[in-house]
């Protein structure tokens, strides 16, 4: 098993990492750094022999966080940002339809599931609405205002 980065490269998040309760000082489930987040390699290790995790310190939070290598890309690798990430509620603007049925009208709440930045039309989501998933272009989505 080689790592693929070294100490000192300068990488990219692909993906929001959260905190798995191992953080100390923060909530499970706070945001570590948000998917888009660039940084430095302080440290190369492996957990349980099989998955090489790599501690990158991210200037922007002021935080090392351990990383997956998949969750990782060089940072000088093309990047498309995103509006909404995993787990944000969001409502559609547009109805979604099968077979030319209506199966959730616009205004309906929805979760984000996974985040499709390499889409050929731009960014797009899978998005869960009551029980269903659909792919939604991001165009077709706006962010959920939950009441404070």
């Amino acid at each position: 098993m080689k790592p693929r980065f070294e100490y000192g490269d300068h990488v990219r998040v692909v993906r929001t990492v959260r905190n798995d309760g191992t953080f100390p000082g923060m909530e499970t489930g706070d945001v570590l750094t948000r998917a888009g987040g660039v940084g430095y390699v302080r440290n190369v290790g492996t957990f349980l022999q099989d998955q090489i995790i790599y501690a990158v310190y991210f200037t922007e939070v002021d935080r090392t966080v351990g990383c997956r290598e998949e969750e990782l890309i060089p940072a000088g690798d093309p990047w498309v940002p995103t509006r909404f990430l995993f787990r944000d509620h969001v409502i559609n603007r547009i109805p979604l339809t099968v077979g030319g049925t209506v199966v959730v009208p616009a205004g309906e709440a929805g979760e984000v599931l996974k985040v499709l930045r390499d889409s050929p039309s731009g960014p797009a989501y899978h998005v869960y609405f009551d029980g269903r998933v659909f792919q939604v272009p991001e165009t077709a989505l706006e962010p959920l205002e939950v009441p404070a």
